[in-house]
């Protein structure tokens, strides 16, 4: 369907190495968006994706950096717009928005998607994370600040928040019994695979959802409903 087309959109992913934000970045170029694929240097993953990418018909570029450095998001920003194009969507696996937006506010549209987690909105029994549940509650907040700081300036901002999902840390030997306790507090049974990240996040950049900013997209097999 058009509305959930990103042909000739530019796209920016972080985290775009492994786990959710691999599945992400592959599913944006299948949806007909360009993708620069971000994440630490040396990641063992960036190669596979953009050769996914590439294999889809589409451009991709790998790009390497820190999210904890300004300057170096800005230059792959820089390097995005010079050999992909004008960027208009970026989602974030790792890292925060504002260097996407100084590029996309000039021209008054984009669509901005950052990934937090359900831990963002509950406290998860057994685990002792505070550092985590309290960056993602900071991802959420800062999202929904955004997208209202933005609102007027053509810019939507919105997050996803997984449930328990099998990424590359979730799918270790040393986790099994873990898992299995994640598995069987989730109403559906089971931990989502990384592609069921892919639908939500399609959704947020197209058109499909040009009526929705500010939106914390809980993604969680029903988990919190508990």
């Amino acid at each position: 369907m058009q509305l959930f087309s990103l042909q000739g959109q530019v796209a920016f992913v972080t985290g775009a190495g492994s786990g959710i934000g691999q599945a992400i970045a592959v599913g944006l170029a299948e949806a007909g968006a360009d993708v620069a694929c971000f994440d630490l240097p040396g990641s063992p993953g960036i190669a596979s994706t953009v050769e996914r990418i590439q294999a889809l018909g589409r451009r991709a570029l790998a790009l390497s950096g820190t999210v904890t450095e300004r300057a170096a998001l800005d230059a792959a920003v820089a390097r995005t717009e010079a050999e992909l194009g004008q960027l208009s969507v970026a989602v974030n696996c790792a890292g925060i928005a504002n260097a996407q937006a100084a590029v996309m506010l000039p021209r008054g549209k984009g669509a901005i998607v950052n990934i937090a987690s359900m831990s963002g909105s509950i406290v998860n029994r057994g685990l002792l994370q505070a550092h985590y549940n309290t960056s993602k509650a900071g991802v959420i907040h800062l999202s929904k600040s955004l997208a209202m700081e933005w609102a007027d300036k053509g810019l939507r901002v919105n997050c996803i928040s997984p449930g328990y999902t099998a990424t590359p840390m979730n799918s270790r030997p040393e986790v099994a019994d873990q898992v299995k306790i994640f598995e069987q507090t989730t109403p559906m049974g089971r931990m989502a695979s990384v592609e069921e990240m892919v639908g939500p996040a399609i959704f947020l950049v197209s058109q499909a959802s040009s009526f929705c900013t500010g939106v914390d997209l809980l993604v969680d097999g029903g988990f919190v409903c508990w």
